[in-house]
């Protein structure tokens, strides 16, 4: 019986809403700030969520041909028991009071988890869909960002009836068991494949390849290098949006933490959001235009967004803030879509693997540049002054990098035969 391949996307759902979790890990710190306040030489609250989105690119890097080799099912099944066991390694650290066990099981062992979750399903859903790429790979990419906002109230739920000891416990069970599901859904398609009634078009995209390559090959080209830098960039200037969001919120409107945090949750959501749409639209407007669109409108926002809040324009201020997450989502799910079209979709997870780097570089690189420029900023400032300019300079520099990006799009060019 043929399978039908719209159970694929339900597959990679279930595995990246559980990862997706890894975004919501603020509502641990205080908690675990609560159980390890005076742990001078190694305090696992920080330095267990960096190592983890470290080892995310990583692990994807490194494992992606791999899970080319090994398919999808058994790569899923490998992702769901690293970050499965890896949760409930850190839970009993968080019960015993050993920041040694919480590191390793939350941020070594759950980090190389949510690598190969990452592009397990992925590289899948780019082969089932060779007609619809990019709202394929938004399907599985919107469950990541999804899986953010969902955890973030689950945990903050948990954690206030039952401490965060037992409610990382209770959500290991819970994303294995989930995570184990989606890996029996995902497999391979028959080689040669092609919708039912679908036909490739004779006249194709210059930018679409008909051919593929390996991991080796695509990683000694120029496109790769672009598409990497594309993908950093954008990451860069979101991410660092992403990490100052409430503060900005508060010094900008004066605004108070509650509500800040309304505005965070309500980014997850157009985060989430953003990676369907934006994936989807890339099938009918290329990815170079898409990518060219995000750079070129992320560089208008980031420059209007300091007059913005200069005039106290609330509802403007929201409008830009979720536009550009949006993108940034958008970014993420396109990615891998591109991928396919320039080095062809028989290798794409371990190509997409190595491009991943890039968000490990980004989640360094953003927040330093918002943060540090903001603190010289303020403190900067007189006594008493308005904090309503102290973003202006890192938005700029942020507006500048994305300006180079949009220069880089217009130098993708298709991959000699």
């Amino acid at each position: 019986m043929p399978t039908n391949r719209w159970l694929m996307p339900l597959g990679a759902v279930c595995v990246h809403i559980c990862i997706g979790s890894v975004y919501a890990w603020s509502t641990f710190n205080r908690p675990m700030l609560q159980l390890f306040p005076d742990v001078s030489w190694f305090n696992p609250t920080y330095a267990t969520y960096s190592t983890a989105l470290v080892l995310l690119g990583l692990s994807a890097a490194f494992g992606g041909p791999w899970v080319e080799r090994r398919g999808p099912r058994v790569a899923a099944t490998a992702a769901a028991l690293f970050f499965g066991s890896g949760l409930l390694i850190g839970g009993i650290g968080l019960m015993l009071l050993q920041p040694v066990l919480v590191f390793l099981g939350m941020g070594v062992i759950g980090g190389i988890g949510c690598g190969l979750g990452y592009i397990a399903p992925v590289s899948t859903l780019v082969k089932w869909f060779p007609d619809r790429r990019g709202m394929a790979t938004g399907m599985a990419i919107m469950g990541f960002g999804g899986g953010a906002f969902l955890a973030g109230r689950v945990n903050a739920v948990l954690i206030e009836a039952m401490g965060v000891a037992n409610t990382v416990l209770i959500m290991g069970v819970v994303y294995l068991v989930v995570m184990l599901l989606g890996a029996r859904i995902l497999r391979r398609p028959p080689a040669g494949y092609a919708p039912e009634g679908w036909t490739p078009p004779e006249q194709t995209d210059e930018m679409i390849a008909t051919r593929s390559v390996t991991r080796n090959q695509a990683i000694r080209t120029p496109q790769f290098y672009l598409l990497w830098s594309y993908l950093f960039i954008n990451v860069t200037a979101g991410i660092g949006i992403l990490a100052q969001a409430s503060p900005m919120v508060q010094d900008l409107f004066g605004k108070t933490a509650l509500e800040a945090g309304t505005i965070v949750s309500i980014i997850s959501l157009f985060n989430a959001g953003g990676r369907f749409f934006w994936a989807s639209s890339s099938d009918y407007l290329g990815r170079r235009k898409t990518y060219t669109l995000f750079f070129a409108a992320q560089v208008a926002l980031f420059l209007l967004i300091p007059g913005i809040a200069a005039r106290g324009e609330w509802v403007l201020f929201q409008a830009a803030l979720f536009l550009v997450v949006t993108m940034y989502g958008g970014g993420f799910a396109t990615i891998p879509a591109f991928l396919a079209d320039i080095f062809g979709a028989d290798n794409v997870g371990a190509i997409h693997g190595a491009t991943l780097t890039a968000w490990s570089a980004a989640a360094v690189v953003g927040p330093v540049i918002i943060t540090e420029l903001s603190k010289q900023a303020t403190a900067a400032l007189a006594p008493g002054a308005s904090r309503v300019h102290i973003y202006d300079s890192p938005l700029q520099v942020l507006a500048g990098l994305l300006a180079v990006g949009f220069v880089l799009t217009l130098l993708i060019r298709p991959l000699k035969k």
